[in-house]
């Protein structure tokens, strides 16, 4: 860009000084600074709306990799568990062919194998969450005179009313 210097910029404003005026100046420099940092914020979003769509770009361009890369990764998974499956098949078809050949054991399900018994169902504790459980305890709140108990007006009014002087 071109560099303006102390002495180029001193010479400019000398002229402006003439050319202008000293009363119009002031507002005449108040004006080109306004339209200079104007000028500024124009080409700072052009820069940040070119930075983002370079940033969009290659994002695309990362999305579609691993994309990529994570079909390439369930078809290897596939192939490995079609494998596996076949081979268990396998062994299992030939497992049971032996076992259907008669060896003379009786099968194996009067072995004397047992199964396991299913693991606990999950039982709820059965407290009432709704329910607020105050932290202070009771001997506290009746030491200091808390009010546990909700009154009515009227109750408290007939509570603290003085009696007369011949009743107990």
């Amino acid at each position: 860009m071109i560099d303006f210097g102390f002495d180029k910029l001193a010479l400019i404003g000398a002229v402006a000084l003439i050319v202008i005026g000293p009363e119009k100046l002031p507002r005449v420099a108040r004006t080109m600074g306004h339209l200079l940092g104007k000028a500024q914020r124009y080409v700072a979003d052009v820069k940040a709306e070119v930075n983002r769509s370079i940033e969009l770009d290659e994002l695309k361009k990362m999305k579609t990799e691993f994309e990529e890369a994570a079909r390439d990764v369930q078809s290897s998974v596939q192939k490995e568990v079609d494998s596996a499956r076949s081979a268990f098949e396998t062994d299992w078809s030939s497992t049971t062919a032996s076992l259907g050949d008669g060896s003379g054991e009786g099968g194996t399900a009067g072995s004397g194998e047992s199964i396991p018994p299913p693991p606990p169902q999950y039982r709820h504790p059965k407290k009432n969450w709704r329910l607020k459980r105050g932290a202070t305890p009771q001997w506290y709140k009746q030491r200091n005179g808390v009010r546990t108990k909700a009154q009515s007006g009227a109750a408290r009014v007939a509570r603290h009313r003085p009696r007369p002087l011949g009743t107990p």
